[in-house]
């Protein structure tokens, strides 16, 4: 099963997306995670990310686009994957549609945590403050760049929501339920919409 995961930052889309990745027994691929590490690994796209994404702002389309396509081509993403921050604009969206159209694919589900803006900036603040604490502080968790982040996304990557509900394939579930709540609801989603679940057992060649 193919799935992409909407939400603003903060809105525990990285955790909602491992625990459906366990249950499906799909992969979650999160392009945040891919980007960091090509950050720390010192490669050229790395190098052209850093800047951008310590500013706060979208990294550009090819660059992300390649990455995946890269990633959803290996052999564990073969029965399905669960895509946690791409795509994030309308073209991103036309690119990954182009992709699975190539290997003869497509999306089975596109889920949208809706959360409220002001409190999902006190959340994002809250952890931002306890992983200084922890010695783990991001660059990019500084209130102006998530300030940043939070109006680009509503730019850019909300207009999404509408692509896919034209298409028939979005879910919009309330994010600022109690985490477990969340994820049977993420599940519920998935199952309503008909297309059926292919857990890891039956996925197995």
């Amino acid at each position: 099963m193919r799935i992409v995961l909407l939400g603003p930052p903060g809105s525990g889309k990285g955790t909602q997306a491992i625990r459906l990745a366990k249950q499906l027994g799909i992969p979650q691929l999160s392009t945040g995670d891919m980007l960091r590490a090509a950050v720390s690994a010192g490669t050229s796209i790395g190098a052209k990310a850093k800047a951008i994404m310590e500013r706060g702002e979208l990294v550009p389309d090819e660059l992300v686009v390649a990455i995946v396509a890269e990633r959803i081509s290996r052999p564990d993403a073969k029965y399905g994957f669960i895509l946690d921050g791409f795509p994030r604009t309308i073209v991103q969206a036309a690119a990954l549609d182009d992709i699975l159209r190539a290997a003869g694919l497509r999306l089975d589900s596109v889920l949208e945590l809706d959360v409220d803006e002001a409190a999902l900036l006190g959340r994002i603040l809250n952890r931002a403050k306890d992983a200084t604490a922890n010695g783990h502080a991001r660059a990019d968790d500084t209130e102006a760049a998530l300030r940043v982040r939070l109006e680009e996304y509503g730019r850019q990557t909300k207009p999404l929501a509408d692509y896919y509900r034209e298409q028939g394939i979005l879910k919009s579930v309330d994010g600022l339920q109690p985490i477990d709540k969340v994820a049977s609801s993420l599940l519920e989603a998935i199952h309503t919409q008909g297309e059926g679940v292919r857990y890891a057992a039956s996925s197995s060649p």
